[in-house]
């Protein structure tokens, strides 16, 4: 079950139309589609009460000239500041649209006036179930174009936290893109400083700004952003001589591929909060906004103000379970179990993430392992011998102290527990499953119910 699966739930509601599409009372309507960067596409359709997303699809790229591969790369999502769904091929955009203040009523902790006044758009972008691999596939200049801009404007928003270093690499790839090769001329530190914005991170450059301000007051030299990036720019290494096409072609393939390191990396982002860890006696335990992103390969909880991962888990390394609270004014909850150390020893750790969209995480992860169990299982002609499990990784030590897009288990307050009287000792599941309800076929060792005990604090 996808997150826009959650849609069908809802009968269709008697509001006015809201957003991106106009009203069918006539027989040709107008319909804008937004793009990533910020682009609208202005469509005459017909039938717009019954037109599914797919049909709109074959519109779109007709418009943008885009091969029928772009059917696989691309959905229609409809977007505001407080719910993102993607829509799928036989979802109708104008009956969703009127649903909206439902939605938002449901998975979202709007306001009365903000449900009101709140009108999604419907957005073209990135299919959440495009595996990577197949990205770095792809030839179309338009396709690798549109997947570049998105990618782009999710590093730029900082939806995807990444760090100064790695940033500087991928605005020098922005700048070839958009500015063609380095000319020493006209490349110069004042031509990229009216264009820093659009290179790079603002919420990273401010973040360091404080840093870079505390060591010119004692004197020592420091490079702007500009001379860095312009820097960087300088040293990219031009592919051998071949049209500009096809050179743009690998720039696109190697901004993605930079981009593919991230788990978070077109994932489908959602809203809750966790609880904050005591830092003193005197303090009382409050929650920290997050934005949970999950993806074909994992979930990553970031910290939504300072753009930073605090949690970054491949399916195999957690389980899951959700909660659901008989109170409208409670917060569902999704829990995510994984391992960790408390004072030198193994533990297993409890995150509680509190969230009226917790339903729409849960859909969508358990939607997730069964896609990608989907990819893997060979052809029944050719499943003549067992696949074995894959081995799970180690995660290597982390090569930067201060790294945004490493775990900080330290910022989190988890329920840590073991199993009392006996040797501590993990089970993992072939794939994710609920830790609630799983279940161990050999050895006798087993998860159960976890219950908190009164010396089992939190945190």
């Amino acid at each position: 079950m996808d997150p826009s699966e959650m849609t069908n739930m809802l009968e269709p509601a008697g509001h006015s139309q809201r957003g991106s599409v106009s009203s069918s009372a006539v027989r040709h309507s107008e319909v804008l589609i937004y793009l990533v960067n910020n682009s609208v596409i202005q469509l005459s359709v017909e039938s717009l009460s019954s037109l599914t997303a797919g049909e709109l699809a074959r519109t779109v790229r007709e418009a943008l000239r885009l091969p029928d591969q772009a059917h696989e790369v691309f959905s229609f999502w409809l977007i505001s500041p407080f719910l993102e769904l993607q829509l799928k091929p036989k979802h109708c955009p104008y009956k969703l649209c009127r649903q909206w203040p439902d939605l938002l009523y449901r998975f979202t902790k709007c306001s009365a006036d903000e449900i009101v006044h709140d009108e999604p758009t419907l957005q073209y972008r990135k299919n959440v179930f495009f595996p990577k691999s197949k990205e770095m596939q792809i030839q179309d200049d338009g396709i690798l174009r549109l997947l570049y801009e998105e990618a782009k404007c999710n590093i730029l928003e900082g939806r995807y936290p990444y760090d100064l270093e790695d940033c500087l690499q991928l605005g020098a790839l922005a700048c070839r893109i958009e500015l063609g090769p380095f000319d020493q001329e006209q490349h110069n530190l004042a031509f990229l400083r009216g264009k820093i914005e659009t290179l790079l991170p603002a919420h990273l450059c401010k973040k360091h700004g404080g840093l870079l301000a505390a060591f010119r007051s004692r004197g020592a030299k420091q490079h702007s952003y500009e001379e860095m990036l312009l820097e960087s720019f300088r040293q990219l290494v031009e592919a051998a001589a071949c049209e500009e096409t096809e050179a743009l072609k690998l720039l696109y393939h190697q901004y993605l591929q930079k981009c593919h390191v991230l788990l978070y990396y077109g994932s489908a982002m959602f809203t809750g909060q966790i609880d904050k860890p005591v830092q003193s006696f005197l303090q009382r335990n409050g929650r920290k906004p997050v934005t949970i992103a999950i993806s074909l390969d994992g979930v990553s909880v970031m910290d939504s103000k300072e753009k930073c991962v605090l949690l970054a888990l491949c399916y195999h390394e957690l389980s899951w379970e959700y909660t659901s609270s008989e109170d409208e004014d409670t917060d569902d909850i999704l829990w995510l179990e994984f391992d960790g150390e408390e004072g030198g020893a193994v533990v297993n750790k409890l995150l509680k993430i509190y969230s009226k969209q917790a339903e729409l995480m849960s859909g969508m992860i358990e939607y997730c392992i069964d896609f990608n169990g989907a990819a893997e299982t060979p052809p029944a002609q050719d499943a003549v011998v067992a696949k074995p499990p894959r081995p799970k990784e180690k995660r290597g030590k982390l090569k930067r102290q201060n790294s945004v897009v490493c775990n900080q288990i330290h910022q989190l307050l988890t329920i840590d527990y073991v199993e009392e009287g006996k040797e501590i000792k993990r089970v993992k599941p072939k794939r994710a499953a609920s830790f609630f309800t799983r279940q161990v076929s050999q050895g006798p060792a087993s998860y159960s119910t976890v219950a908190v005990a009164e010396t089992l604090e939190q945190g």
